[in-house]
């Protein structure tokens, strides 16, 4: 899209015609928002998953409610709990009239005519029960969410889950605490969606037919009478100054902030004159000037996409390895060979005041180097594919696109297993942030959150409740609750202990 007025005496700024709004269907207005935020590949990947939810409590089913209404594929819910008058208290989506049913049946009622899109079920059945009778009734999900499961079944669950590959999303809350907690082996992400972007724009190493471009448009620039020295797109001016600049400083770019500084009046200086007067301020040239300091950034892989080509998942894939890790080696091997050090061309431009031809062209250039270079990448993951005694076309080009338009967002996230967080033997000091002998406050949570989970299985309900139930028969108001605090700081004293941690707790966060 160009950017100006249309008037007479102005250089021809049209929009192109192909950018007309193409009419949004149903679906996009209803989940326009969201698709702004992720994007259809985003939208289509949670309209695949089916996710389940452990526990329809408050915690599950405001979950729940948060993926019914942008779209999940479906959803089920397990829980063997039959509805109490505690639960209508703080459960949107049960009512008086749902006392003595079945908790998730109740609650999948009314979750369900959030969207009529969505599926979903429900299961009455305890999670011990189905780890014992079928322990393979989790292995089809794309996610498990477990809320408010005690630790027992949940360390049980988490190890069936982690076997399979299956990430596991622990959610606990209490009170106005939470903890969320992540345990997947690896966690790899194509679309990481990085808040501040900055253009693919190559200025610092041209390719070939990008380098003619700026070539021809420095020619212009030099010629052009006033009408077209305004429509120059600011990125050929960008390119022009900075080569004058490198001549003049022995082929370096602009790195320190005087530097880019003086880079940026350097351009400003190069707005039209015609000798008489003073300069006339030029649109094209103040965005030239605005955008001067990112569009001559170095060309380089990313310091967290360096680290990736180095694990040993991405430099021996086999017939186990994931997508992400053959398209890795494949992009690896790109950046070795034709792309010279540097990953694939993006291939977008940012809107820009022009005249037509001179951004098409620009326009052209990008997407076709694009283009050329994911076809490259394309090669290189069907090859690996045969290799490793899979089809040439078992990874979409569409996935190849996406990955290469991607290449310097990817991220890993590896997390432990709770198995590891949980055993004493391996809890780690790093992990809970101990320094010298304090306790942290987000270790005095976590720990508290720990401990609550112990008092429960030591006295067959959470701290606290002999309060509320004084209070609930007697309607005295009782000010302390000492024997509780007493036996909450006990057990977090115990797991301390256990961690070896040379600290104690304070009695202030059990009470």
């Amino acid at each position: 899209m160009f950017k100006g007025d249309e008037s007479a005496h102005s250089f021809p700024r049209l929009i192109m015609a192909t950018n007309v709004p193409v009419p949004l269907t149903n679906k996009d207005q209803r989940y326009d928002r969201q698709l702004r935020l992720w994007g259809d590949h985003g939208q289509r990947t949670l309209e695949l998953a089916h996710v389940c939810v452990i526990h329809a409590s408050a915690t599950g089913t405001e979950l729940l409610k948060n993926l019914v209404l942008p779209g999940v594929g479906a959803f089920t819910i397990v829980d063997d709990k039959t509805v109490i008058g505690a639960d209508i208290g703080n459960n949107f989506f049960l009512t008086s009239d749902s006392i003595g049913k079945n908790r998730a049946r109740a609650a999948l009622e009314l979750i369900k005519e959030l969207n009529g899109d969505v599926s979903g079920s429900c299961v009455e059945k305890s999670v011990e029960e189905l780890l014992e009778r079928e322990p393979d009734f989790f292995h089809h999900f794309s996610v498990v969410v477990a809320t408010q499961l005690p630790e027992r079944p949940l360390l049980r669950l988490a190890e069936e889950l982690w076997n399979s590959q299956i990430p596991l999303l622990v959610c606990r809350t209490y009170g106005i605490l939470g903890y969320l907690r992540l345990a997947v082996p690896e966690h790899t992400v194509v679309e990481s969606h990085p808040d501040n972007t900055l253009v693919d724009l190559r200025l610092d190493k041209p390719f070939p037919r990008l380098a003619a471009l700026l070539i021809e448009g420095a020619s212009r620039l030099r010629l052009a009478e006033h009408q077209e020295h305004s429509h120059i797109p600011w990125l050929i001016i960008v390119a022009e100054f900075l080569q004058r600049w490198r001549v003049q400083h022995n082929g370096k770019l602009p790195s320190s902030y005087m530097e880019k500084d003086a880079f940026r009046n350097l351009i400003k200086e190069g707005m039209w004159s015609d000798g008489t007067s003073a300069y006339r301020t030029e649109e094209n040239f103040e965005e030239a000037a605005r955008h001067a300091a990112s569009a001559i950034l170095l060309t380089q892989v990313p310091r967290e996409v360096e680290e990736l080509f180095s694990d040993d998942c991405c430099e021996n894939p086999n017939s186990n390895s994931t997508d992400f890790w053959i398209c890795l080696h494949a992009l690896k091997g790109f950046v070795e060979n034709e792309g010279g050090g540097t990953l694939p061309v993006r291939g977008s431009l940012p809107d820009m005041i022009a005249d037509s031809a001179s951004y098409l062209a620009l326009q052209a250039v990008y997407r076709d180097k694009a283009l050329e270079d994911v076809a490259a990448v394309a090669k290189r993951v069907a090859e690996l594919l045969l290799q490793i005694g899979r089809t040439a076309d078992a990874i979409s080009e569409q996935a190849i696109r996406l990955f290469c338009k991607n290449a310097a967002f990817l991220r890993l996230v590896r997390c432990r297993s709770l198995a590891v967080e949980y055993d004493p033997k391996t809890a780690s000091r790093d992990f809970l942030g101990v320094e010298d002998s304090c306790v942290s406050e987000d270790l005095g949570l976590y720990l508290m959150l720990r401990s609550v989970d112990r008092f429960f299985i030591q006295h067959g309900r959470f701290p606290g409740m002999m309060i509320f139930l004084y209070i609930s028969c007697t309607g005295e108001r009782m000010e302390h609750n000492e024997p509780d605090v007493v036996l909450l700081h006990a057990e977090a004293s115990s797991l301390l202990q256990e961690w070896d941690l040379p600290t104690s707790a304070s009695s202030e966060y059990a009470r």
